[in-house]
């Protein structure tokens, strides 16, 4: 395994909570979640044809060719970030990035498994089957400590 690319993963989901929190705020700051994502979207816009002219445009003249089902990332993405801005301030940023990294470490064990969208084929053993269980029991039991009240000082 690549340390860098470690490294780097970890910090790109170290700031996921910490951009379900920012939203969920801008989405109370403006009065609606649709105005946030968008706003945020603006942003990543910007940030993205920066880095794009700073690295260079490879790439640009096969975009008419690919094929749609390609492009549907735009739309999860947008769908995932009204969702969180939605989401977090009434769910809380615990729960919501829960929620989250269990459907994703869930769907990317089928994505893997069955070959998905272009990945390479790896599939399930009961190893990765135990992970997953440990996952939902972490899901179940967090849930239950958030109801559970506070014992009295």
């Amino acid at each position: 395994m690549n340390a860098g690319y470690a490294i780097w993963a970890f910090a790109a989901g170290a700031l996921i909570p910490v951009m379900a929190a920012i939203s969920g705020s801008l989405a109370r700051a403006t009065g609606s979640p649709v105005l946030a994502v968008f706003v945020l979207f603006v942003v990543g816009l910007v940030a993205s044809a920066a880095v794009l002219l700073a690295t260079g445009t490879q790439g640009l003249a096969t975009l008419p060719k690919l094929p749609p089902w390609l492009f549907t990332g735009g739309l999860i993405i947008a769908f995932y970030g009204l969702s969180v801005a939605v989401l977090t301030p009434r769910f809380g940023v615990g729960n919501t990035i829960l929620f989250i990294v269990a459907a994703q470490i869930v769907t990317s064990t089928a994505i893997d498994h069955f070959g998905l969208f272009g990945a390479a084929v790896k599939p399930v053993n009961l190893v990765r089957l135990g992970g997953l269980a440990v996952l939902i029991l972490g899901v179940a039991i967090t849930q239950l400590a958030a109801k559970t009240p506070a014992p009295a000082q």
